[in-house]
């Protein structure tokens, strides 16, 4: 992309790092852009269909690609760091690409590709392996005329039961293999319904958290179906700041249907046959019960918060249309009955072990809307002292661990119990998200943030992420276990999960925007002669009570050629794998150290390509490998996020995106560290409307992210999957203000829209689709925020979002990659490698 002649000046931005000492002259639009290797593929694989057989390289995680199954798991559900497996660990370490798998097991589909296959195998269960327990799969061999099939990942065989046996052809295949999924798809779900699969009870503790009458239980939890309870914070910040008058709208919405602003009605989206209890909390904790032949919900406090019980078995958790008059009233009238408190105080833990008491036996979702610090009750807290003495100091890992145990130990029991814990803060000041936010950190839920709570503005939001929350594809009560084949082994996760032992991981819920990732060392060396194999399956419950196991497959060809394992590279997996190590580290080390080790190890992986690959060119050359032409790029995006940017950043805000990015998908990781960018002002006129005689829709180009490439007189719209932005310049054209916005006044803009106009208007319905089409992928919808060039504070946000420039206190991307290729250079002059040596970042070059 050519830089414009009149590009604006830098706006408003949050201050970067200078390069120290000289460096070369660089030509701005000659270094590699993301966009146009981003474009590329999509202009590549949008009109194909890509197969999923060994052997090719998959489309990027950004473009709307559609796969069929052939084998080997779709990349949207498996993804790894390099699609040929070095054989030995000498050559991984050679390479220095890092070996990791990411997984997304209940990932989204494309509507074109077929639903993940269902496999009934009866009351015995899925065929498995009699040594290593893994799963029939597509890349298991049948021999002994079919009665016995050898384990792809162990090698073993195993003997077939008489109800799985069938006949093998002519080419040692089974006659029955077409009408089999499971030997044929890489993800399959098996219904699994005997007593061996279902959720083990909790180990008993020796101080329980919470009183019960009754005995902790000793056999296996029954499925069933899933339970919601929804604790709201009643104290008077959520009554004041129309928190809770919001949630109730919400929630009642979701529950039953209602009307839009527009006055078009929408369903209801709450799930048939679940269960719904609702409970409240300041100081005390109020449990309700919602029985339908009530006249209206009963209250019951419960003010101990040393001995917390339930005071109630029947009609704490109900159908929601059986007893729609009692839950109805109930949550309608709960912002009235609290309008005149003048109670401060939330006691959150003691609303957890509640819904721990509430949901034990049988699992669930916690779903918490809370307002203030926790300062009563288990696990409160005191008020935060002044976290900026601690930054670049030892202590600064403190602020991303939980001050109190208790939040862990609730966490955990939640996990063990089948429960998760999501939140939705609303807070208007710190909150402390590194101790509270531990709980759906351990449980597999998630943090929604709304910082300063404002209806009018966030209320749009808030129920389309409630409503994602609900309606999205949930397991619950899950365990989680990734297997190799001979040589290979796991080493370590990354994600929000619960680490039961070495190789499971708990969850209390687990859903279809949710990824974890998985580091593979080497055992031994493996043969390039045959493929190497990872089986990733996870037990869980369905919404709807039916116990499963969803297996993702990949058979992977071994390289033993460093050319093989760069050629085959995935980036997007690596950048993924680079910021989860980053995020787990937080905790262990202090932030300019992981800056510096994300630099070292971007300058690592393209030095092993210089000497491994092209090792005859001049080291004043910076030569970097096809696949990771834009390493350099997301490497200094990484250490420009909100966890790990070196300038003022609140505690809270550090731990919400470091808990986000752990568990984020592939795709969304990309698109929020690269946000995509667009020039509105330069739309083409048949671009994002369907065409005439096709009924297809083409989406514009990207831009680079950088205010050189922008212009005065333009709009562009600026979208990181948690904020929408659109900047609008000081020179625009009245009539662009007014296809898009409806004003043809730069100040009569408001800078507080959170939606735009519909006009009938080419622009208008342009940009309407792209952002239609957007919130049909990502299923929510983001904050939208208005930036006029030099008069809004939103700019700011907007001028960080541009990594390309210097910023977010670190270098612009030509500096860093001028220190990239310096590190590479030295190297190779001085025979060293860059993690070994002293930290280049501070010479005087």
């Amino acid at each position: 992309m050519d830089i414009p002649p009149h590009h604006i000046p830098q706006p408003p931005h949050s201050a970067g790092e200078l390069y120290k000492g000289l460096r070369a002259r660089i030509d701005p639009s000659q270094i590699p852009s993301p966009i146009d290797v981003i474009e590329a593929d999509k202009e590549t694989w949008e009109s194909q269909v890509y197969m999923t057989l060994p052997g090719n390289n998959p489309p990027l995680s950004t473009t709307d690609f559609v796969a069929f199954d052939q084998g080997n798991s779709n990349p949207k559900h498996i993804r790894v760091t390099t699609w040929n497996l070095p054989n030995s660990a000498h050559l991984a370490r050679e390479c220095d690409v890092p070996l990791a798998v990411i997984v997304q097991p209940f990932a989204d589909l494309d509507p074109r590709e077929e639903p993940v296959p269902l496999v009934d195998c009866g009351e015995s269960g899925p065929a498995r392996c009699a040594q290593c327990r893994a799963y029939i799969n597509p890349w298991c061999v049948w021999t002994a005329g079919g009665s016995r099939w050898k384990c792809n990942l162990c090698s073993h065989e195993t003997e077939v039961s008489q109800e799985y046996f069938s006949n093998l052809d002519a080419n040692f295949m089974r006659l029955d293999h077409v009408d089999r999924p499971e030997l044929n798809k890489g993800t399959v779900d098996f219904i699994v319904e005997c007593e061996e699969y279902w959720a083990p009870p909790p180990l008993p503790k020796l101080i329980p958290t919470y009183f019960s009458p009754e005995p902790p239980p000793t056999t296996p939890r029954k499925p069933q179906p899933l339970n919601h309870l929804f604790a709201l914070d009643v104290s008077i910040q959520a009554v004041e700041s129309g928190f809770l008058q919001s949630v109730c709208n919400t929630i009642l919405d979701i529950i039953y249907g209602g009307s839009a602003a527009d006055g078009s009605a929408f369903d209801p989206c709450f799930p048939q046959g679940c269960g719904i209890g609702i409970l409240t909390f300041d100081q005390t904790l109020h449990f309700y019960n919602l029985s339908a032949n009530l006249p209206q919900a009963n209250q019951l406090v419960v003010a101990d918060l040393e001995e917390i019980f339930v005071p109630l078995r029947e009609g704490l958790f109900v159908d929601p249309w059986e007893s729609r008059t009692v839950v109805e009233d109930l949550i309608s009238s709960l912002p009235d009955r609290h309008a005149s408190t003048v109670v401060r105080e939330s006691c959150l833990g003691g609303a957890l072990v509640a819904g721990l008491a509430s949901l034990a036996g049988r699992g669930g979702h916690i779903v918490v809307f809370q307002c203030t610090m926790p300062t009563v009750g288990p696990g409160a807290l005191e008020p935060l002292t002044d976290e900026s003495q601690v930054y670049g100091t030892d202590q600064e890992r403190t602020l991303f661990l939980p001050r109190s145990q208790i939040w862990r130990d609730i966490a955990e029991e939640c996990a063990d119990e089948g429960i998760g814990v999501s939140m939705f803060l609303g807070m208007s000041k710190a909150i402390d998200i590194g101790s509270i936010g531990t709980v759906p950190s351990i449980t597999g839920g998630e943090l929604f943030f709304h910082p300063r709570y404002n209806p009018s503005r966030d209320q749009i939001v808030l129920t389309s992420q409630l409503r994602r929350l609900i309606t999205r594809t949930t397991g619950f009560s899950c365990v989680m276990r990734i297997r190799c084949s001979h040589g290979l082994r796991v080493s370590k996760y990354y994600g929000n999960f619960q680490e039961r032992s070495l190789t499971d991981l708990g969850f209390g819920v687990f859903d279809a925007d949710k990824a974890v990732s998985a580091v593979i060392e080497h055992s031994r060396t493996l043969d390039e002669r045959q493929s190497a194999y990872l089986q990733c399956a996870i037990l869980y419950t369905t919404v709807d009570g039916q116990r499963r196991v969803r297996t993702c497959n990949l058979a992977l060809p071994v390289a033993s050629l460093a050319g093989n394992v760069f050629r085959y590279a995935d980036m997007d997996a690596v950048v993924c794998h680079l910021t989860r190590n980053s995020m787990a580290s937080l905790v262990s080390r202090r932030m300019a150290q992981i800056r510096e080790d994300l630099t070292d190890k971007c300058s690592s992986i393209l030095l092993a390509y210089r000497r491994n690959c092209a090792a005859a060119t001049t080291p004043s050359q910076l030569i970097i490998p096809e696949a990771f032409r834009a390493l350099p790029l997301y490497t200094l995006a990484i250490t420009k996020s909100k966890p790990l940017k070196g300038r003022n950043v609140s505690a809270d805000v550090r731990n919400y995106y470091g808990h986000k990015f752990l568990s984020m998908s592939v795709r969304n990781t990309m698109q929020h560290l690269y946000p995509r960018l667009l020039a509105l002002h330069d739309l083409d006129q048949n671009t994002a409307l369907p065409d005439a005689a096709t009924g297809q829709v083409s989406l514009p180009s990207l831009m680079r992210n950088s205010y050189v490439y922008m212009q005065g007189h333009g709009v562009y719209l600026i979208d990181n999957e948690e904020f929408v932005i659109f900047w609008v310049g000081s020179s625009v054209s009245p009539q662009l203000l007014d296809d898009l916005f409806g004003v043809d006044d730069i100040h009569a803009l408001d800078p507080n829209m959170t939606e735009l106009p519909v006009l009938n208007t080419i622009l208008s319905q342009q940009v309407r689709y792209i952002l239609a089409h957007r919130y049909s992928q990502r299923g929510h919808v983001p904050k939208m925020l208005i930036a006029r060039q030099n008069m809004d504070g939103m700019e700011i946000e907007f001028s960080d979002m541009l990594v390309e420039d210097r910023n977010n206190g670190a270098m612009s991307y030509l500096d860093h990659l001028c220190l990239v290729h310096k590190q590479i250079n030295v190297a190779l002059t001085n025979g060293g490698s860059i993690s070994g040596g002293p930290s280049l970042r501070g010479s005087p070059w």
